[in-house]
């Protein structure tokens, strides 16, 4: 254990953070998500749902300032009448860790797919909400 580091965090999880550099995308999948066949890397965090892994994760993780956008959600499937109220948490808790690189996108099913097949990890997550899957663009540590 260390102090500080929410207990969401695996040391699995931790390591890849670390790994990974300015440019690098991770995904955080909801459980309907096809984690296994699309990551590269894949870390199960079962039991646990999207927003509290987000915040986690955020609160280390810096975005990409120089990207048209910071964040990527999939969009709605046209003609499917699901909700996605969840994205307005995943608005609220981006904006409260970077202010000003705050930008999210909508990505096509196929195409939010054949992008996360291309990220550095997927996280797979136990979120039950319909299209609560996000990518990060990971950014830089001014130093």
């Amino acid at each position: 254990m260390l102090k500080g580091i929410p207990d969401v965090l695996s040391p699995e999880l931790l390591k890849i953070l670390m790994e990974m550099g300015h440019g690098d995308e991770l995904v955080i999948s909801d459980g309907n998500f096809p984690a296994s066949s699309c990551a590269q890397r894949l870390v199960r965090l079962d039991g646990h749902g999207v927003p509290e892994v987000l915040e986690a994760i955020l609160k280390f993780f810096p975005l990409d300032p120089y990207s048209e956008a910071q964040a990527a959600l999939m969009q709605v499937v046209p003609g499917d009448t699901a909700e996605t109220p969840i994205w307005e948490v995943y608005k609220s808790l981006i904006n409260k860790y970077e202010p000003v690189n705050n930008r999210v996108e909508n990505i096509e099913r196929f195409a939010f797919y054949e992008r996360a097949r291309k990220a550095y990890a997927v996280v797979a997550t136990s979120e039950a909400a319909l299209y609560a899957n996000i990518i990060l663009k990971k950014g830089v540590v001014a130093g």
